[in-house]
């Protein structure tokens, strides 16, 4: 096949360079957005003059025809033309003729590309955002209906403080709505037009690059014709959005595999979502969270090796940045996948409450709210710490929680601590080490008391309602 750019070269390209170069098998996916592109770019050659208007439009007529037939799945690209943008000219000029060959006016594959990708982007970016808030209102709708249901809160995966599930969930829900926000700030900085940067220096031609860019509903052209075409910052900052969701997707996906076991048994995984195993009749495997966590680190993948293959490149363009389209591709379906098959696996996940009640009542997880109590009566936190461990301690080698020792042992666990404030020590104190009291006191704002796991939830609801009007 004759190449576009070969009138300089005497020899033909070599069968290992043609497939080495080509990008076609890939880059495909970039028809429509290219097609948009060269819609938007005919027209304003149009409208300034560079072509006629009747040009113009036969160009037009002849991308719509191309994007249906494509659409249609009649067209066979291919690599001989190397890549998307080439691919849609070639077709187009065999269908309309010469006049086709006008398309390429002041423009370069450098800054087609890069309006490729950008309005790529942009629409993938809106789609991972619908698919964040479709998580985000089970989130908030699960966290709802478990605002009192009572778990141990972990640091160092040891039980620390018993907690409200509903809580548990919002600190998801956060997560996910900063990801969410962080799309949506990606969006700003993606959505100016690079189209009529040419291969880095502007043009002769008088492009009206405002124009164009508000026919591709971009918010202005980019300001400079070399940054225009010679970076991916934006693939990138899309991808570490990418990788961030990923991240939190997989700490989640984490909890769920550990609750799933018999050992902890929290939740009851639906069958749709698990699967067994091939020779152990009696398994019932978390294999979406594994396969999720599994996944995260492809994305990671994805990021350093846009991150590596930019670090060195001098300005304008280089080959390099061909690179840049299956990584954005791969995170944009790994991403995307794993979001829509998560939410539908969390959203049928059973939780098996009172398991996890009485898993926050062991590990002394109420140690916290004796001290408090002792503080209440007078005596120093730091006193009362040392207090409360001494009488942990004396609970492990009774095998036995704190609430079941005696008033009289608690009272004599107050008076051997040197220095310690006097304090007296009656009945109230069960009442203070009850988990459905621990978790209701705890009453700042953000915490896990179900009176402001409520209060929180009605907020959420309000900020997702504020993101499906944005």
């Amino acid at each position: 096949m004759a190449k576009l750019w070969g009138g300089r070269f005497n020899k033909d390209t070599s069968e290992l360079m043609e497939d080495f170069h080509s990008s076609i098998s890939f880059d495909q996916r970039l028809y429509r957005y290219d097609i948009e592109g060269s819609i938007a770019h005919a027209q304003m050659l149009g409208a300034v003059g560079i072509i006629t208007t009747v040009e113009a439009q036969q160009i037009v007529d002849g991308l719509v025809t191309l994007l249906t037939e494509i659409e249609a799945g009649k067209i066979q690209f291919s690599p001989g033309a190397e890549d998307i943008h080439m691919n849609i000219e070639t077709l187009l000029t065999e269908r309309i003729g010469a006049v086709g060959k006008k398309l390429h006016t002041g423009r370069s594959r450098n800054d087609q590309v890069a309006v490729d990708t950008r309005l790529f982007t942009i629409a993938e970016i809106e789609r991972t955002k619908q698919l964040l808030t479709e998580l985000l209102e089970v989130l908030v709708a699960m966290s709802e209906e478990h605002a009192a249901t009572i778990m141990p809160g972990y640091t160092h995966l040891q039980i620390a403080q018993p907690v409200t599930m509903g809580h548990h969930l919002l600190a998801y829900f956060e997560m996910f709505y900063r990801d969410w926000e962080r799309l949506q700030d990606c969006h700003k900085r993606i959505n100016l037009s690079p189209l009529g940067a040419g291969a880095l220096a502007g043009t002769t031609y008088p492009l009206d690059r405002h124009m164009t860019a508000t026919a591709l509903g971009f918010a202005g052209p980019t300001e400079n014709s070399m940054d225009s075409v010679s970076d991916r910052d934006y693939i990138i900052e899309y991808v570490s959005a990418g990788s961030l969701i990923m991240m939190h997707l997989s700490r989640f996906c984490e909890e769920i595999i550990i609750w799933a076991s018999q050992e902890w048994a929290f939740v009851d995984l639906d069958d749709a979502y698990s699967t067994g195993s091939s020779i152990m009749p009696q398994k019932k495997n978390p294999d979406v969270a594994e396969l999720v966590r599994g996944k995260t680190g492809r994305v990671y993948g994805n990021l350093m090796g846009l991150l590596t293959m930019m670090k060195g490149l001098p300005l304008a363009y280089n080959k390099d940045m061909q690179e840049d389209k299956e990584a954005l591709f791969d995170t944009v379906d790994t991403v995307q996948k794993c979001l829509l098959i998560f939410t539908a696996m969390l959203a049928s996940t059973k939780f098996k409450t009172e398991r996890m009640k009485e898993a926050a009542g062991k590990g002394f997880s109420n140690a916290t709210d004796l001290a408090d109590y002792f503080v209440t009566k007078g005596m120093s936190f730091r006193d009362a710490h040392h207090v409360v461990g001494n009488l942990v301690a004396t609970c492990i080698n009774k095998g036995q929680p704190l609430e079941k020792l005696t008033l009289a042992e608690i009272q004599e666990g107050c008076e051997v601590t040197p220095g310690a404030a006097q304090i007296t020590v009656t009945e109230d104190v069960y009442a203070a080490l009850q988990l459905e009291n621990v978790v209701a006191r705890r009453l700042t704002y953000g915490g896990t008391a179900p009176a402001r796991v409520i209060e929180a939830v009605a907020r959420a609801r309000k900020r997702i309602l504020q993101i499906k009007k944005s």
